[in-house]
């Protein structure tokens, strides 16, 4: 046997790889940073894996070839190779079947759908995240009410929200402002993978200055496992397909069974979609999963102005056509200001370069 890593910039092998897994009814997705297959004496496939940065996907075994022990060799070379790149924690994809393999090399199982499960190994887990978060909603709400409420407050029924905010808009804080009227506690999870205009951190701190008036809302971030190139990649990539679906169930099934579970969270907040297909699928399929996990979902209608839904999108075209200052009645004054200031100048660059919005 030989293992080699394919040239992926050469169509025909990858092409190699793709008829190869479609045998196995599986697909190679597009944006991996390196693929690779075991050979046979005949220089015919009868493995493959492939990464992108901490994500192991589209991994396949020839059925006459299981229970050589080549799950092990290409997973350990993949796995150091993002070891060597900095990733000490990884994620990985498999169909439920595989999961006896992969489980018995010290992955562990975060959850599943009926046609994905998606594992994880390294320095890093979902429990130890969960902690964290459980530890900083503690602190937070410390902070902003400054004498305890009676009972304690990690064993209070709350809600939840999960936003990108690119950038915050009044109709984000509007639907903040609601979830807040109605809810013990109100958390609100910004999407942390940075592949929007808005960085993470000034998306982040936006909202987080933006709701202090609040004192039942925590700003929480995303992690890994909220809306990131690990659990819903299709997010970012605006594709709509079958494996779309299936990313989405996983995210929304990996949020029903370890954060709302955990951290005693019982209703969900959306703002309903007029505009984004990808984000109108999400809320479709998400309402189906969380309902079934006895999770209330709460959609509610977008703010408007001048009978049209407030987006973001409307406010980064708006920026891209130089025309900034009509953004007071569209976005919070911290949000405003920050774009009318100095350090909005690389986005607006940015955004330049930009041809369409979702």
């Amino acid at each position: 046997m030989n293992l080699e890593y394919i040239n992926l910039k050469s169509e025909s092998q990858k092409k190699e790889v793709k008829e190869f897994l479609k045998i196995l009814d599986l697909e190679y997705e597009a944006g991996m940073d390196s693929t690779i297959v075991m050979r046979n004496n005949d220089y015919k496939i009868v493995a493959t894996a492939s990464k992108n940065k901490n994500v192991i996907k589209c991994f396949g075994i020839d059925l006459t070839m299981r229970g050589e022990g080549l799950a092990n060799i290409m997973l350990t070379e993949l796995i150091n190779k993002s070891f060597q790149e900095g990733n000490y924690h990884n994620f990985l994809f498999t169909k439920p079947s595989n999961l006896e393999i992969f489980t018995g090399i010290g992955f562990k199982v975060i959850s599943k759908t009926d046609k994905v499960a998606f594992l994880e190994i390294g320095i890093q887990n979902i429990e130890k995240t969960i902690e964290k978060i459980k530890n900083d909603i503690f602190i937070e709400l410390e902070d902003k009410r400054k004498a305890r409420v009676e009972g304690d407050l990690l064993d209070k029924p709350r809600s939840m929200i999960v936003m990108n905010c690119n950038p915050f808009t009044l109709g984000h804080l509007f639907l903040i402002e609601q979830a807040s009227k109605n809810s013990r506690e109100v958390l609100v999870f910004i999407v942390e993978e940075d592949k929007s205009v808005f960085p993470f951190e000034v998306r982040y701190e936006l909202v987080k200055e933006g709701t202090k008036h609040l004192e039942n809302v925590v700003v929480i971030r995303g992690t890994e496992y909220i809306i990131s190139s690990a659990t819903f990649p299709s997010y970012f990539l605006k594709k709509e397909d079958d494996t779309m679906l299936e990313y989405i169930k996983l995210d929304v099934t990996v949020t029903a069974e370890h954060f709302c579970k955990k951290l005693n969270i019982k209703r969900r907040y959306v703002g309903e979609e007029p505009y984004c297909e990808i984000t109108k699928k999400y809320n479709e399929t998400m309402k189906v999963i969380l309902e079934k996990n006895l999770i209330e979902v709460v959609e509610i209608p977008r703010k408007e102005k001048n009978n049209k839904a407030i987006s973001a999108s409307e406010v980064r075209e708006l920026m891209k056509e130089g025309k900034e200052k009509q953004l007071e009645e569209m976005v919070p004054k911290i949000t405003y200001d920050f774009i009318m200031s100095e350090k909005s100048r690389g986005i607006k660059e940015s955004i330049q370069k930009l041809n369409s919005f979702c």
